[in-house]
């Protein structure tokens, strides 16, 4: 009987190789841009991909368990994110999709359980955990990776849960509705009996008496204007002649 040998791989560039090799085993429609790009002094982005739609896809690998890959993940994630444009034009025969946000895939033989809870926990950045194992079956060997943490996965399961739980929720017993009586229209306000009393006669009005016109005064008589009286002409003063 043939039995299963697991084989570990401890070059970190062999590894790559071979993810590059099989790329289809990550994930279908995955194509290998390029690989081993510096970020910084501490960081090398190990592949570059973009998937069917464009979207560009950062795959970190580790030959063992490495918390600091996750670290490491992000920066290259962030360095793709602020130079994307520039991607697509410089790979310009590669179907880029620079106005979509770069996606993150760890690729090791094992997560811590930090790891995965903070993975688990990040809101706006996408990031997928896969382990990888090389087996030896026979003459053959082969490299298996196994998803633990994938973001369709988890939006399944999540959803998967919600259905349940509505399911197993007790439906709430309806209420039997009692007639409503109609509201029976107001009686007319009682009205008070009112005694007679003394009738009240109003007096009588008084006959109205016109008086008589009042006489407007007569304007005094005009007074005739005295004729002017023509003085005199003084007789003109004869002047001497002296001799």
């Amino acid at each position: 009987m043939v039995s299963i040998e697991k084989l570990s791989i401890d070059s970190h560039h062999e590894l790559e190789q071979m993810i590059v090799n099989e790329i289809g085993l990550v994930e279908k429609g995955l194509t290998v841009i390029c690989s081993n790009v510096p970020v910084n002094e501490k960081t090398t982005l190990d592949i570059l991909c973009h998937d069917s739609n464009g979207q560009l896809v950062i795959i970190q690998l580790s030959v063992q368990e490495d918390d600091t890959m996750l670290l490491q993940g992000l920066q290259s994630l962030d360095y793709v994110d602020k130079f994307k444009a520039f991607l697509k034009a410089t790979y310009n025969k590669h179907k880029i999709d620079d106005k979509e946000k770069p996606r993150l895939i760890l690729i090791a033989p094992s997560f811590s359980d930090a790891v995965k809870r903070a993975v688990e926990s990040m809101k706006g950045i996408r990031v997928d955990l896969y382990e990888w194992e090389y087996l030896k079956l026979g003459d053959h060997k082969g490299l298996r990776l196994q998803p633990i943490f994938a973001w369709k996965h988890f939006e399944k399961s999540k959803e998967k849960e919600e259905k349940t739980e509505k399911k197993h929720e007790p439906k709430a017993a309806k209420k039997k509705e009692e007639p409503r009586e109609e509201p029976k229209p107001p009686a007319p306000p009682a009205v008070p009996e009112t005694k007679e009393g003394p009738k009240f006669e109003p007096p009588k009005p008084e006959p109205f008496k016109a008086e008589p016109p009042k006489e407007e005064p007569k304007p005094p008589p005009a007074v005739p204007p005295k004729p002017l009286v023509e003085k005199p002409k003084e007789e003109s003063k004869k002047k001497l002649k002296l001799f």
